[in-house]
């Protein structure tokens, strides 16, 4: 998780600009703020961006189909009074799951590809 000083919109540009820079794709931005203004809660702006490799997506999915609520790879980004806020999960908890070495060495992948784009946010002005 980090804390971005953007406001919201311009937090949205740099990640997905961002995103594409480490070479993924954006596959979707999904509004979850609608849902939970209906539901009763107080909400601002909230997104949930999925982004990931085609390839290694269809891939994966096929080799390891439990894997598929965690694939495309997504990152939630928030506003926050000021600021904005955006969170990924880490694979770290599947790690003790798997032994297939290119498996561990894809969560190890996304972790740092995903810190590297939550850094970026978080430093962009």
């Amino acid at each position: 998780m980090v804390r971005s000083q953007l406001a919201f919109p311009e937090a949205m540009t740099v990640l997905q600009q961002t995103i594409r820079e480490n070479g993924y794709q954006v596959s979707r931005v999904q509004r979850i703020d609608i849902g939970l203004t209906r539901s009763g809660y107080k909400t601002d702006k909230y997104r949930v961006v999925f982004f990931g490799d085609l390839e290694e997506i269809r891939k994966l999915s096929d080799q390891h189909p439990e894997l598929i609520a965690y694939l495309p790879l997504k990152i939630a980004i928030f506003a926050e009074n000021d600021e904005t806020i955006l969170l990924s999960s880490s694979f770290k908890h599947l790690r003790t799951f798997y032994t297939s070495t290119d498996l561990l060495v894809s969560f190890d992948h996304w972790e740092t590809d995903i810190q590297r784009i939550l850094e970026r946010v978080r430093t962009a002005e």
